[in-house]
């Protein structure tokens, strides 16, 4: 995923109740399909940019974006998967082949979604004359450095713009069982570790290096896993038949006026404008980087509180869970349901289509077209996988 300034796109992971057995599907909570499936439809549209829907998309109405939904709904969903096997008295064995075998899943995918980018970038080259996706997210460093970058590719040390969020994903799913044992037993104690994790690593820029190209990480585990560990932390309650954070009336208002104002801050310039310079004298008076910063890739403050503040008021607000359950957005809670594959096709398909844009431009009918049609293919493939899960 690229990096974007300040605020970006998509809607946060609600709270959600326990997942019941497979065999009841009908006992889901509908929210956290439905919301999921809303992350992935708007990931594709800003994933292919230059047209003109990804500016009618929740990244410009605050500072997190849909990769904070996906974070903390992954956290989540690994809490209520995996989780019941690390409490006292559990099958830890079990929970541990559990989550690295789904965290090997991930990393076969993001191999694959990655190979696959780089033989469509040569594809249109070839055949189409349309090399532009060559020059483009990180696909460069291949044709610059061929051999390390193939050494680099499997080992995650390189990762092409766009499709790096899966391997923020598999790191923290190797380290979700030791997250889990923990947090059934002393989740005080990771919270705060986890906290101060963050923050150490926002104020002296930690990050996994990348290599051959010099950097890091476009999401640094060391500061994202904030989000995930909450994200444990609330399937563990809701486990338990509680949830993480009650719902309190004081706590409502003041998470809807942060959002509120997080709004006005990014749709009205004569306000957001003082409000970037205060933020840049706390910075100059000394307040942590990590505090007063808008910046990705170590999820600094704003993004952190704006994803945290959305997903309690869309858990606390009955109405949220009614519509979910709406046969009018069962399409999204079909997606959101295969997450996994629907995100791989999504991908691939999203830099197919940025390729294209390379010799086409913005063009409203082609560009509607094309984003039309990528979005049938991937609930097609919700379809197909929801209705034959064997195969």
């Amino acid at each position: 995923m690229r990096e974007l300034s300040p605020p970006v796109n998509g809607p946060v992971a609600a709270v959600v109740a326990p997942q019941a057995p497979k065999k009841a599907r009908s006992a889901r909570d509908p929210r956290l399909d439905v919301l999921r499936g809303a992350a992935l439809v708007t990931i594709f549209v800003n994933h292919v940019p230059g047209n003109f829907y990804e500016s009618l998309t929740i990244r410009n109405w605050g500072f997190s974006d849909a990769a904070e939904a996906f974070v903390l709904m992954s956290g989540v969903s690994a809490g209520l998967a995996y989780g019941p096997a690390f409490r006292p008295g559990g099958e830890v064995w079990s929970g541990l082949a559990r989550a690295w075998g789904r965290a090997w899943t991930l990393y076969l995918v993001h191999l694959l979604v990655t190979l696959a980018v780089l033989g469509i970038a040569a594809g249109l080259a070839l055949w189409f004359h349309t090399p532009g996706l060559l020059h483009m997210n990180g696909v460069d460093v291949l044709l610059g450095h061929p051999l390390q970058t193939l050494v680099a590719l499997p080992l995650l040390l390189h990762q092409l713009g766009y499709i790096n969020i899966l391997p923020l994903y598999f790191v923290l799913l190797l380290a979700a069982p030791g997250l889990l044992w923990l947090g059934w037993r002393w989740p005080g104690l990771l919270m705060t570790a986890s906290g101060m994790l963050w923050l150490v690593a926002g104020t002296f820029r930690l990050n996994v290096p990348t290599w051959p190209a010099s950097g890091g990480w476009q999401f640094s585990p060391l500061s994202w896993q904030i989000l995930f560990v909450l994200g444990l932390l609330t399937g563990i309650r809701l486990r338990e038949g509680r949830r993480l954070v009650p719902i309190n009336a004081w706590l409502i208002g003041i998470t809807s006026a942060f959002l509120a104002m997080a709004l006005v801050w990014r749709i009205v310039p004569a306000v957001g404008g003082p409000l970037n310079h205060g933020l840049m004298w706390l910075d100059e008076a000394g307040l942590p980087w990590t505090v007063t910063a808008f910046h990705k890739v170590w999820e600094t403050a704003p993004r952190l509180f704006h994803a945290l503040a959305l997903a309690y008021l869309l858990s606390a607000i009955p109405a949220v869970r009614r519509a979910c359950a709406s046969v009018w957005l069962s399409p999204l809670a079909l997606l959101g349901r295969q997450a996994l594959p629907a995100f791989a096709l999504g991908s691939v398909l999203a830099m197919l289509l940025q390729g294209i844009k390379t010799r086409t431009g913005e063009d409203l009918l082609l560009d509607s077209l094309m984003l039309a049609g990528g979005l049938s293919l991937q609930f097609a493939l919700a379809w197909a996988k929801d209705r034959w899960p064997g195969r």
